[in-house]
Formats: structure tokens, sequence, C-alpha cells
């Protein structure tokens, strides 16, 4: 079963409307044709709750992989994939890195660290490409280490690796 963004989860990631929480957002910046079990995995199990959540509340809606597949002749049908090379996850948009980055901005720093809040959403604004997004995220995550300690620094690192697949933060992976 695939998951797609229905019209009101559109609404919801809109700038300026935020009904639900950071962890309801993030499941629906990578609902787009995402498989059910791979979403049900996130956040240590709790996933599957927030999914059936998101379904039931009309934020979410499921197809089967069938429908999601045009039709081929079996003659035309694609070799399937080589078992020795596992599928990888969808990456993340450019637009849904940024929209993950600034919610993490306003839950890290926004309420303690106004003027650093600021600067980071100023410099995720100005960043347009995927290596401008890294130079923003590097200094949060040094921002995170300042404040929080290098381990709360590296538990974030390890979440946007698994979001943002080829994610290289060679500065936090290691822990003190």
């Amino acid at each position: 079963m695939l998951l797609y963004k229905t019209t009101k989860a559109q609404q919801e990631l809109a700038p300026g409307s935020r009904s639900l929480n950071l962890r309801q957002r993030s499941l629906l910046l990578l609902a787009e044709g995402t498989p059910y079990i791979q979403l049900a995995q996130m956040y240590h199990g709790q996933g599957e709750a927030l999914v059936t959540q998101l379904l039931e509340s009309g934020y979410l809606e499921s197809r089967a992989m069938e429908m999601a597949l045009p039709a081929l002749e079996p003659a035309a049908m694609p070799e399937p994939p080589r078992p020795a090379e596992p599928a990888a996850a969808p990456a993340m948009t450019l637009a849904g890195t940024r929209m993950y980055l600034f919610d993490m901005v306003e839950r890290l720093f926004a309420n303690r660290q106004q003027a650093l809040a600021d600067q980071l959403r100023q410099a995720l604004r100005e960043a347009r490409d995927e290596q401008g997004l890294r130079g923003v995220c590097d200094a949060m995550l040094s921002a995170v280490a300042e404040h929080a300690g290098a381990q709360r620094a590296l538990q974030l690192s390890q979440q946007l690796t698994h979001l943002v697949p080829d994610w290289s933060l060679e500065s936090h992976d290691q822990a003190p």
C-alpha cells in the first residue's frame, strides 16, 4: 500500500498553517507514493500510530501498489531488481528538506535562542541547493552540540541521514 497526501495535507503543509505536530508533519512531507511500511517503521515504532491517525483524519490516502503502476503487458514487464542491491528509500525533495529544517529550527531554538533561530531561518531562506542546505544543517548541528551537547547533535544527525539519503554530515558522525 502506497501513501499519498490529500488536499487537506497540502493545506496543512502550506506556510502559516500548523495544526499537526512535527512528527505528523514530517510524515506528511515523506508521503508521496511512499510505502506504508516505511512510514510505519519511523519514530521507533510510533510511526504506525501516526500514519493511522493521519489516514483517519483525512491527511493521507492509501492506494494499492497495483493501482499506482501503469498496466503493462506481460512481455513488457521490466526485470525485477537484483536482490544484491537493496531498494533505496525515496529521497525527500529539497523543498521538503528545507521545511523539515525550518521546523527543527523552530522547535530547537525559537524560544531560547531567538537570534540564532533568526540567523538559521535566514540562511535556510537563502539556501537554494543541496550544498546550501547542508551548510545550514551543519551550522544548526554545531549550535545543537554547543547548547545541548554532542550526543544530541549526533542523534539529530542520524535522524537526518535516515530522512535524506546520501546526506553526509561528516563533522557530526562521531560521538565524543
